[in-house]
């Protein structure tokens, strides 16, 4: 199952350490200057992003995690552009996106993003192949279904083409998600928890077809995860804490991983326990 070809004119590398970069850097397909994110006002004002500076390389693979309320959500929303922070700039694939109305910023998402959610968020009304396509509906551009075959016989389910979400288990569920948030050749694919409805086996699948979409096909991704054997699979990790980034770590072993975030939160996560034991990943 693994996926095919390289996408032309993208640079891609062995690794990644994902150190900064001076800005305005085209090898870079994620950069976030100063960006703070603060909610309401005064004493009572929540910081959740309390400065990051960061430029992720295109061709690389990013792990993001760190303990409840550290910023890994609000992190992704304001580096997808879901969310608008409160200072600081962000750039995707060369374009400032800080200052975008939001009709800019909702063409520039269909077009030039992928997401891929714990959730699935496949339209059940629709077809599998339909669903693939729904990203080059919204961008208003002609449906190639060539190309949406094309994508899920890159995820094993070219078979599949014809029946609905429903038809299918979790883990194909999933796998249609990534070949919707690939088919338009994105500058970043954002996948939040990915692996968190998913058994252990699958969750593998998964992570599997995402590392191959960086290798095969020079995609970006940057995934927020709990679980320190997905984070395994990504070019390095980075440990957010308190709305700052308090570590990274270049590609390693598991158990590395949860040491370092045992460092950070003093314990570990139950959920990262029963991975490193075997156990299902939740």
């Amino acid at each position: 199952m693994r996926l095919r070809g390289r996408r032309r004119g993208h640079h891609t590398s062995g690794h990644h350490t994902g150190e900064h970069h001076p800005a305005g850097t085209r090898d870079h397909a994620v950069e976030l200057r100063g960006v703070r994110r603060s909610y309401g006002r005064g004493g009572r004002a929540v910081h959740a992003l309390r400065g990051i500076d960061l430029a992720l390389p295109r061709g690389s693979f990013t792990a993001v995690m760190g303990p409840s309320g550290s910023g890994k959500s609000t992190f992704l929303q304001c580096a997808a552009g879901l969310d608008r922070p409160t200072a600081g700039s962000v750039t995707l694939g060369g374009t400032e996106i800080t200052g975008m109305s939001e009709n800019k910023l909702t063409a520039l998402r269909r077009s030039r993003l992928g997401f891929v959610f714990q959730a699935f968020n496949l339209l059940p009304s629709l077809t599998v192949e339909q669903n693939v396509l729904l990203p080059l509906r919204l961008a208003g551009v002609r449906p190639d279904h060539r190309l949406a075959r094309e994508m899920l016989a890159q995820v094993g389910l070219h078979e599949h083409s014809r029946r609905r979400p429903g038809q299918l288990s979790g883990g194909q569920q999933q796998r249609v998600a990534i070949a919707r948030a690939l088919v338009t050749r994105p500058d970043v694919v954002f996948a939040d928890e990915p692996t968190g409805a998913l058994d252990t086996v699958t969750a593998a699948e998964v992570l599997i077809l995402l590392r191959h979409a960086v290798d095969a096909l020079g995609a970006t991704v940057v995934m927020v995860t709990h679980d320190p054997v997905a984070a395994g699979y990504a070019d390095h990790t980075l440990f957010l804490a308190d709305g700052s980034i308090a570590d990274r770590l270049p590609r390693s072993p598991a158990a590395e991983i949860a040491e370092r975030m045992t460092r950070l939160t003093g314990r570990v996560p139950a959920a990262a326990a029963a991975a490193l034991a075997g156990g299902p990943v939740r």
